[in-house]
């Protein structure tokens, strides 16, 4: 009796892992197209950092997107998603909410308020220093504090 038990119980443990997984939804690309993007998507789940400038060949978005990519780690932890507006003529959602003039890094909080605007790359180290200054984001490390 007992070795049909273990034996149903080994059958369904690797069942159940092939469940959870199924369930887990793949991670968003870090940087990506604003395109038609909506900011509602991204509320209670991400900062998004929008990146504009009116030409993909701007130095300085050329440099602010190279120095998110670097640290693209520090980022991911702080639940940021980049995303870059280089066609002013599209007139897409984002650049007409939040109407930026040429180079533009915007930063939106999680509950969707804009929470920083610079006309000027910001290197990681500064925006996630702005990030962990949010009360949101204080309540997140503590709550992972209390968690380990």
């Amino acid at each position: 009796m007992t070795r049909t038990l273990a034996f149903v119980l080994s059958l369904l443990f690797p069942v159940a892992g092939l469940a959870t997984d199924a369930t887990q939804t793949p991670e968003p690309a870090f940087v990506q197209s604003a395109g038609e993007s909506d900011l509602s998507e991204f509320l209670w789940i991400n900062r998004p950092v929008v990146v504009f400038a009116d030409t993909p060949a701007d130095p300085r978005f050329q440099q602010q997107i190279d120095l998110l990519t670097q640290g693209e780690p520090m980022m991911r932890d702080r639940d940021v998603v980049v995303l870059t507006d280089t066609d002013p003529a599209a007139k897409s959602p984002l650049r007409q909410k939040l109407r930026p003039r040429g180079f533009q890094l915007v930063l939106i909080g999680k509950d969707g308020g804009v929470k920083l605007r610079k006309p000027f790359p910001w290197n990681v180290r500064e925006l996630s220093r702005s990030i962990d200054k949010f009360p949101l984001r204080e309540r997140e490390i503590r709550e992972r504090r209390e968690n380990k």
